[in-house]
């Protein structure tokens, strides 16, 4: 339902405070979180497999959840699932702020992320519903403009309740929870989509979560002892087992999460080649991105002693460069198109994250984190546009909104997956946490391979990105 509501008026304020401060609980939460691992790990007496899960589980609900959360808005009123979110996440929020153990925080998270997988597809989808013409694209400026700050303001909030009690990270999520819905059900209008699906993929929701779960837990269970053994293997084959279901799930169904003709290009859904090259791209650059995010805030608090505080500033370049240099980057790929951007803005990134892995004992602020943190954030703020751009102008009009949710689900489903598995590989185990000696070799190799895994996604975008995307077929008139 479009309700004429205009960016300039105090109606049209409130919706844009209400979808700001949603969205902005659930994104400012995952990231002070990974500030507080080494709090939580010192507190509840955690290895390092239980601050995996601590992360993970958010990620993998949030994930496997979050193209279902949409259409459940769509379907029951967004402003309902919206509401619903924000309540859901709040509880979960208080239940890790009380947890006693580990093991309790863990799956408080994964609820946590069921909440932001209804609040945070609600946050943009009412804006999109409540405004229209020059009026939306404003709105939707605004939302994305005031989230990037609310981003720059993070580390400092984060670190700043992590030196209290890292339990306040969680807490302080009640009484923005209470603003959020106290704003969304006094100010914000109710909309759905009439012509939305009857039916729900649950199947391909439950398969979605079940292989994401199945591979999180082989993946982390190998970093956690000897070699794998048979559990961990077989984890591992059902994960990838349940994922192939999925995809067949997603072929035969009526009303899919991910409609297959995205990538192949069916009819009139645009350019499947494509979009399927730039969301392999996604993998490689978001799965570096969440071991980066990750394992730096605990390297720089255990083995370069910094304060949660000053440890949590160390992402701000990017943040910052990103704010200002993205919008640049996705008008000047209009001209160049994406591939040149992207490649030479990953290969930047990567020489970031080969700066990074030499951070260890006695790095400073300036000359050790600020270099490569720079880098990296030059090489984002290069590339990030353009690939979502890229994401987008490959699917026909109609399928913008699904195409940038899928993208966004691939996205988080790539970091867990990463933060899972590649810790194990390069050699961090169970006790790395209290173990400074332990964790700061695995911190390099596990850097080394985020460098890797940008290099690889630059040689990708060279080679599928090129050109422009091919016109979609003209849809028949209605």
């Amino acid at each position: 339902m479009d309700t004429g509501l205009r960016t300039g008026t105090a109606a049209g304020r409130w919706v844009i405070t209400a979808c700001v401060l949603g969205s902005g609980m659930a994104m400012l939460d995952n990231t002070v979180v990974t500030i507080a691992l080494p709090r939580i790990a010192e507190d509840l007496g955690a290895g390092f497999a239980g601050l995996q899960w601590t992360v993970n589980g958010y990620t993998l609900t949030l994930a496997g959840l979050i193209l279902l959360g949409g259409s459940l808005g769509d379907r029951f009123g967004r402003r309902r699932i919206f509401v619903t979110g924000a309540v859901w996440f709040a509880l979960a929020s208080l239940l890790c702020g009380l947890a006693p153990s580990v093991e309790v925080l863990a799956a408080a998270r994964a609820l946590q992320g069921v909440g932001g997988a209804l609040l945070t597809p609600g946050s943009l989808a009412l804006i999109s519903a409540s405004f229209h013409g020059a009026d939306r694209a404003a709105a939707i400026g605004a939302w994305s403009g005031l989230g990037g700050v609310a981003g720059a303001l993070g580390p400092f909030v984060g670190g700043t309740l992590v030196e209290w009690s890292w339990r306040a990270v969680f807490l302080i999520n009640l009484p923005l929870a209470a603003v959020v819905v106290a704003v969304a059900v006094r100010h914000v209008p109710e909309s759905r989509d009439p012509d939305a699906a009857h039916r729900l993929d649950v199947p391909g929701s439950v398969l979605a979560v079940a292989g994401l779960a199945l591979l999180t837990w082989a993946g982390t269970a190998a970093g956690s002892g000897a070699s794998p053994g048979l559990q961990v293997w077989g984890a591992g084959v059902a994960g990838v087992a349940a994922l192939v279901a999925f995809a067949l799930v997603e072929r035969r169904s009526r009303s899919p999460l991910v409609p297959p003709e995205l990538f192949t290009g069916t009819g009139d859904a645009g350019d499947g080649r494509r979009f399927t090259g730039a969301n392999v791209v996604t993998v490689a650059v978001y799965a570096a991105l969440g071991l980066l995010f990750v394992l730096l805030a605990v390297q720089l608090q255990i083995v370069a002693g910094f304060s949660p505080l000053l440890a949590g500033t160390a992402t701000l370049p990017v943040t910052v460069l990103m704010l200002l240099l993205s919008a640049r980057a996705g008008r000047l790929a209009t001209r160049t198109g994406p591939a040149p951007l992207v490649t030479g803005g990953l290969l930047l990134a990567a020489a970031g994250m080969l700066l990074a892995s030499r951070i260890g004992p006695g790095a400073g602020w300036f000359t050790d984190v600020l270099p490569a943190t720079a880098l990296v954030g030059l090489g984002l703020s290069a590339a990030v546009a353009p690939l979502t751009t890229a994401v987008l102008d490959a699917a026909a009009d109609r399928h913008a909104g699904v195409a940038s949710g899928v993208n966004n689900a691939i996205a988080r489903a790539a970091g867990l997956l990463a933060v899972a598995a590649v810790p194990a590989i390069a050699g961090i185990r169970g006790d790395a946490p209290a173990d400074p000696a332990s964790f700061g070799p695995g911190f390099t190799v596990a850097m080394t391979i985020g460098a890797g895994l940008l290099a690889v996604g630059a040689a990708l975008a060279a080679a599928l990105l090129r050109g422009r995307p091919a016109s979609p077929v003209a849809a028949p008139p209605a």
